[in-house]
């Protein structure tokens, strides 16, 4: 037995030696040494200091960038253009002095001349239809992407930009000291895609009758993180990737065609103004109803509706406070509901925007699976805070922003639908809107751990 023991301990030496002259080999030859499943747990991770402690969670020296938005939007439907211009009030809270900022402009992606264009191009398939190729190959590209008009600060005067790719670096005329803020305003317009042609996580869908019903984000230059890891966290946006944002609070006015209904993330400011008499009497009854959704906007009156096209327009006024971005949708076309959720001690309105097309499964499903998404991650997890959460149909979409989401599975032309449609709809609302908990809450940075948001989010579900 002795033997046996001197004889294993030889070969576990022998064995640790030829390892131990592998790795001397490795360092010779420049490359990786720790071949550990677990070496993230001491090389990967930062080091704890002041900001943040050694389980992650914020040291004394913690800090986050605001970036309070401004902006009046216009939206062209005849042209599916939109024209904006915001406002941006940055507040350095951190420690250094910052001689530039970067935004995001994620709309470049969409640029005739779109370097997303090279890194995800398409094979040809060994069967396709003439009609398929010229859209695909001969075609022109969709002529996207930002047109800035001016970056100004808060005395109108020029600040020069310089704009690379999906990111703009505003050159300040002095540094930004910490602890202190300012102002500037960029003014921007773009073509909207076809996000049913075109596949993006933002833009219109267009019916047969000529209408059209627009979900929008990623539509206005954002703020850049800075953070006490990186600095600027500046890296492209290509187009399939996810986010790093900034909390801040939003006020946004909204223009669009008279006719259309429209919902975006925040608190509406001025629902008397835009809101028929009926329309306030039915909100305030959905106000009251937690067991079944209440229309605000009827399948009948969305129909009558999406047969003139009104020549005038209306502006919809919201405020959002501290979320980390922001997102509408808006259509003359969008049949409403909403029902009141109980979340402890207060109510959050849980709400659908969809079109005929999505009936009738949207209207006995949609925002019940919202009701029960808040109920649910609520009580696994902390209370809803924002004040609604708003459903949205979109053909092929399944995306989040704050307070609101774009959700697929559409019924058959004649109005049947599968379990597999039912179930993967429901699916997909439940998990979109969950998303508002992770990473929207939370507000984890998508744009290098985006299996982290993704991962709770499923669990949750």
């Amino acid at each position: 037995m002795t033997k046996i023991k001197y004889c294993f301990a030889s070969m576990l030496f022998l064995f640790a030696a030829v390892v131990s002259a592998q790795e001397e080999d490795k360092v010779r030859e420049g490359g990786h040494t720790n071949q550990s499943k677990f070496k993230q747990l001491y090389e990967e991770f930062a080091t704890p200091n002041t900001y943040r402690s050694a389980s992650g969670a914020p040291g004394p020296d913690y800090y986050q960038q605001q970036a309070n938005y401004k902006m009046n939007i216009e939206l062209d439907d005849e042209n599916h253009r939109i024209y904006g211009e915001e406002t941006i009030t940055y507040i350095n809270n951190s420690p250094d002095d910052l001689e530039f900022l970067w935004v995001q402009l994620d709309q470049n992606i969409r640029a005739n001349d779109s370097k997303a264009l090279l890194k995800n191009g398409k094979k040809i398939s060994p069967e396709e239809s003439v009609e398929d190729f010229a859209k695909k190959y001969v075609n022109p590209a969709f002529d996207g992407g930002f047109n800035i008009a001016h970056v100004k600060d808060a005395l109108g005067k020029p600040l020069p930009y310089t704009i690379s790719f999906t990111m703009m670096r505003v050159d300040l005329p002095k540094p930004l000291k910490s602890k202190e803020q300012m102002s500037f305003s960029i003014k921007w317009d773009y073509n909207v895609v076809n996000h049913v042609v075109d596949r993006a996580r933002s833009g219109y869908e267009e019916f047969a009758d000529g209408n059209r019903a627009y979900v929008i984000a990623q539509f206005f230059p954002r703020m850049a993180v800075y953070n006490d890891v990186e600095g600027w966290q500046n890296h492209q946006f290509w187009g399939n990737g996810e986010f790093a944002l900034n909390f801040g609070d939003y006020e946004v006015n909204i223009t669009v065609p008279a006719d259309h209904i429209l919902d975006a993330t925040g608190t509406l400011q001025n629902r008397k103004e835009v809101f028929s008499k009926e329309m306030i009497k039915r909100y305030e009854k959905a106000k009251k109803s937690y067991d079944k959704p209440v229309l605000i906007v009827s399948q009948e009156e969305a129909e009558a509706a999406s047969k003139e096209f009104s020549n005038q327009k209306k502006t919809w006024k919201f405020f959002a406070k501290n979320v980390r971005d922001y997102g509408f949708a808006t259509s003359r076309r969008f049949i409403w509901d909403m029902q009141a959720v109980k979340l402890s001690n207060r109510d959050v309105m849980a709400v659908s925007l969809y079109p005929p097309e999505g009936n009738p499964l949207w209207e006995e499903y949609s925002t019940k699976a919202v009701a029960l998404t808040l109920k649910s991650y609520s009580a696994h997890s902390f209370d809803y805070p924002y004040p609604k959460a708003i459903s949205v149909h979109a053909k092929n979409q399944g995306m989040e922003y704050p307070m609101i989401c774009w959700n697929y599975g559409r019924p058959n032309p004649d109005g049947t639908y599968s379990d597999r449609v039912k179930f993967g709809m429901i699916s997909v609302i439940i998990h979109e809107v969950g998303h508002n908990f992770f990473p929207m809450i939370v507000n984890s940075d998508e744009r290098q751990w985006g299996w982290m948001d993704e991962g709770l989010d499923t669990f949750m579900q």
